[in-house]
């Protein structure tokens, strides 16, 4: 039994704890930044490159591949952000870049979100499709993260932070239009079900329309030293990528460059662009006539209007972190006994070599769906004061962005796509109806059809719990577009 002594120096000891939790909130310096470059180049050569229908190769690097790491602590809670320079990560190189991670610093691994920018020139960290990891390249790329994630919260200083979004139509634009009905083609198993594509083409007189709307939010959140002095930035915009030479990190990487020109900034700035929802999103107006500015340009064009950006924050010395993070079970769609039939036939044809026609790349990825039959999503929502942030290992339509943003409990929120693994495309339900190559089943597209529902409702479930605040409600707004779509 406690004596009255105990009770009463325990009730003590609680109060000095309370009061001291209570001033570490309050202590204006109490909220610390970090961030850190690793360089993920690829040091050999040749190098596997992913990302389109079937495998190419790189023998050199055009724009410096990076793991950029940003580690934020408001006194309670930290979080640790990095952001590579690939096309996508398999969930199990990131869990063991965390596992390194949180051996080397002790920040738990469910604080910690790992995504990919999306390039599509640079080094295969992942299979898919027509093309193979490279092996040797991927080995190598747990540890790089893990040590930027590792020098940036060894870099944690007193910090302001603040954050902006404003809307940018002139730089993304749906790629997925819809197809007159007697222009319909077939898929890669000969059925005759496209209804709608990405890359119609420039005023094509095939395509009647953009299949959804446009998420044109640019969101941007900003660091500074106690001094003024730019510190680090994370960016976020839903536009899939440019294009660029192999190897490199297309737009993304140009960015960051003419951010820390921009601002005059140290070798020591960090800026990060991370990919949104931009699933259906590309920078070509497939209503216009067509218009190359190069990645070059565009890059420096999206900096422009980040920094226009920052000059509306307004700066804070506090801002209460979060993350809530939920595992989300799911199946594969299979493949049919006869559609596993004539994948395995049409396999065994080029037994010995890689897939180079559609037929025979998603033959391949029939017999992989089949084998698998299942997995498993990490999905995230963060706060950063009355910023949300959600993190998807998809690629996101639009609409499901929109979905997320118009119902969240926080004022502002974005998302982060790619983010903790690469389960491929999740077009909402009614999307799979019109087919194209965005539901055609694959690791680039196979989760169940009614997967982008349940993604949705888990986010915003974790939404509601790292904020404390019930979601927003869903507003119908069926106009005439929606109708005619319908």
């Amino acid at each position: 039994m406690l004596t009255r002594f105990q009770i009463l120096f325990g009730a003590l000891g609680a109060l000095i704890s309370a009061q001291a939790l209570c001033f570490e909130s309050e202590d204006p310096h109490s909220f610390h930044a970090g961030a850190a470059t690793v360089n993920i180049s690829p040091e050999t050569f040749p190098v596997r490159v992913n990302a389109m229908f079937t495998e190419r190769s790189a023998d050199r690097v055009v724009d410096t591949l990076y793991a950029k790491a940003l580690a934020l602590d408001d006194g309670r809670e930290q979080i640790l952000f990095c952001v590579v320079d690939t096309c996508m990560m398999e969930r199990e190189l990131i869990d063991q870049a965390k596992r390194l991670a949180f051996e080397a610093t002790g920040v738990p691994e469910d604080h910690m979100l790992v995504s990919a920018t999306h390039t599509h020139s640079a080094p295969s960290a992942m299979g898919c499709l027509g093309s193979r990891m490279d092996p040797d390249y991927a080995a190598g790329l747990p540890a790089k993260i893990a040590q930027s994630m590792t020098e940036a919260l060894q870099r944690l200083e007193p910090a302001r932070i603040g954050w902006a979004q404003g809307d940018d139509w002139d730089h993304t634009f749906n790629r997925r239009w819809i197809r007159r009905p007697d222009r319909v083609f077939a898929d890669p198993f000969g059925v005759p079900n496209v209804r709608a594509h990405m890359h119609p083409g420039h005023e094509s007189p095939d395509a009647v329309g953009p299949s959804g709307p446009v998420d044109p939010e640019l969101s941007v959140v900003a660091l500074q030293t106690m001094d003024g002095r730019p510190l680090a930035l994370l960016a976020n915009y839903s536009m899939h990528y440019y294009t660029s030479p192999l190897l490199s990190s297309d737009y993304f990487g140009r960015f960051a460059g003419y951010m820390a020109e921009s601002l005059g900034a140290d070798e020591d700035y960090v800026a990060i662009m991370t990919q949104g929802t931009s699933g259906d999103l590309m920078w070509m107006d497939y209503g216009a006539p067509r218009q190359d500015i190069g990645y070059d340009a565009y890059a420096r064009e999206i900096a422009d209007r980040v920094v226009g950006l920052l000059k509306e924050i307004e700066w804070k010395d506090q801002a209460a972190l979060g993350i809530e993070q939920s595992e989300l079970k799911l199946d594969y769609r299979t493949p049919d006994p006869e559609r596993l039939e004539w994948s395995r036939k049409k396999a065994a044809e080029f037994e010995g070599r890689l897939p180079q026609s559609l037929p025979e790349i998603y033959a391949l990825e029939s017999i992989y769906l089949h084998e698998k039959q299942n997995t498993e999503l990490i999905l995230q929502a963060l706060r950063i004061g009355d910023l949300g942030i959600t993190a998807i290992p998809n690629e996101v339509y639009a609409l499901t962005g929109l979905k997320l943003k118009r119902q969240s409990p926080f004022h502002s929120t974005f998302n982060i796509e790619l983010a903790n693994g690469a389960e491929g495309y999740i077009p909402p339900p009614e999307q799979h109806a019109l087919g194209g190559y965005t539901t055609w089943a694959a690791r680039t597209a196979g989760l169940e059809i009614g997967a982008e529902p349940e993604v949705v409702e888990t986010l915003l479930e974790l939404l509601e719990k790292v904020s404390g605040s019930q979601r927003r409600s869903a507003k119908s707004q069926s106009g005439p577009y929606a109708q005619a779509v319908l």
